[in-house]
């Protein structure tokens, strides 16, 4: 009986050769079956969330997802230069209306005034052509900011005027001042004046005289330059509160303060008008000669 005991505690769980052959069979088959399933895991593109490779290998904490998003961030582009022709013909109010303003004001989207609705506009436009131009160019409840796009400020007050007109406003469609070219023409034959006094001079005096009226004329050449450059974006047609061009009531307590007085203002900038009007990279000459330009102009 020992022997029989013996023999059983040495008999495996395969006793028939069939058995045999399915063990086999699965040693051989499932092995395959589950490497196939993890190489079809591995090259599926449908991975749950947080088992990309980008994800799963860590520097200290750090995905190298992590790593591409600052990389990607620090090499976004901070901002854009953009040349424009400062003599290009403006745009009319219409124009502007209907490639900027219409998108909203025409349906009276997000609570924009409908485009011709009297009633809606009354209350704005009894706050002036200023206050409403301000209001488009900084942007106002859901309205962004209108300055710095395809138009230039001048623009979007034209496109401005022409809304509120179209809803019974009576404003002058702004424009730039028509008299400027004409008064820097007029200004250049005093030339001969001087010329005359350089010829009863002595001749040793000649060349210092001759160059003074040189001088001159570059200064106002400069100043005008500047100021269509830069002032008279608002100067032209006096937006958010800037005295107009050759307006001499508006700009006769100004002028009483003198020269020095308004440069100064100028370069620190002044309630609505930012410092040095805009112009970052102008000199302190070049401003002085536009304000004496603007002054020029008002007297």
């Amino acid at each position: 009986m020992s022997d029989r005991t013996q023999e059983e505690a040495h008999t495996g769980p395969i006793k028939t050769p069939k058995q045999m052959l399915w063990a086999a069979v699965f040693s051989l088959v499932v092995p395959i079956f589950i490497i196939f399933g993890l190489v079809a895991y591995v090259a599926s593109e449908s991975k749950p969330a947080g088992s990309n490779d980008a994800e799963r290998y860590t520097l200290g904490g750090v995905t190298t997802q992590d790593i591409e998003r600052g990389v990607a961030e620090r090499l976004r582009k901070v901002g854009t230069v953009e040349i424009r022709d400062a003599n290009r013909p403006l745009q009319s109010g219409e124009a502007v209306y209907k490639a900027q303003c219409a998108a909203c004001h025409a349906t009276g989207a997000a609570g924009a005034p409908k485009f011709g609705d009297a009633g809606v506009w009354a209350a704005r436009i009894g706050t002036g052509l200023e206050a409403l131009v301000a209001s488009a160019l900084k942007g106002k409840n859901a309205m962004p900011a209108q300055a710095g796009g395809d138009f230039d400020d001048l623009e979007i007050a034209r496109g401005v005027a022409y809304m509120a007109n179209a809803a019974g406003a009576k404003f002058k469609e702004p424009d730039r001042p028509a008299g400027a070219a004409p008064a820097a023409a007029a200004a250049v034959p005093a030339t001969p004046a001087a010329t005359v006094a350089v010829a009863a001079a002595p001749a040793a005096q000649a060349p210092a005289a001759a160059a003074a009226p040189q001088v001159a004329a570059a200064a106002g050449n400069a100043g005008e330059a500047l100021y269509k450059q830069s002032c008279a974006v608002c100067h032209a047609a006096g937006i958010a509160g800037a005295p107009r061009a050759g307006d001499k009531a508006a700009w006769a307590p100004r002028i009483a303060q003198g020269v020095p007085v308004l440069t100064a203002s100028v370069i620190k900038g002044k309630n609505a008008m930012p410092p040095r009007g805009g112009a970052a990279t102008a000199s302190d000459a070049d401003i002085r000669a536009a304000v004496e330009y603007m002054v020029s102009q008002a007297k």
